[in-house]
């Protein structure tokens, strides 16, 4: 068999012959299956007991909302809020339960808008008729 010229290709750095295998194997980044990291996430914030959606942003919607729809509040206790972003958390993660149900029923693993507004229509929460 005839040696064939190696002819690097264009775009891809050349090493220098020198170098070893494990610095080569060094250079490599691990990559993990999908859905592994996904996974991981899920079980972190399970364990977590800490909120999920940051405070400020929520006192400043919880604030906005008030002011729109009553001037007579216009002050929130500091537990007040926090049972309300409690409430408001536990709220969607049912709600996202619920539809992950359906999802799972329609046969898929993707959670869609269509299998949200199901859940609001079948629990009865947010319905405009």
């Amino acid at each position: 068999m005839a040696r064939v010229k190696h002819i690097p290709r264009p775009g891809k750095r050349t090493r220098s012959s020198d170098a070893s295998a494990s610095e080569t194997q060094e250079i490599k980044k691990r990559r993990n299956k999908q859905g592994t990291v996904a996974l991981r996430e899920i079980r972190k914030f399970q364990k977590a007991v800490k909120l999920l959606i940051p405070t400020a942003p929520f006192v400043r919607c919880v604030k906005q909302i008030t002011n729109t729809l009553s001037m007579e509040v216009s002050r929130w206790t500091a537990e007040a809020l926090l049972s309300l972003q409690e409430a408001a958390e536990d709220y969607l993660v049912h709600m996202f339960e619920y539809g992950m149900l359906c999802a799972l029923h329609a046969r898929r693993v993707t959670l869609m808008k269509k299998d949200i507004e199901l859940t609001r229509r079948l629990t009865g929460i947010g319905v405009r008729l």
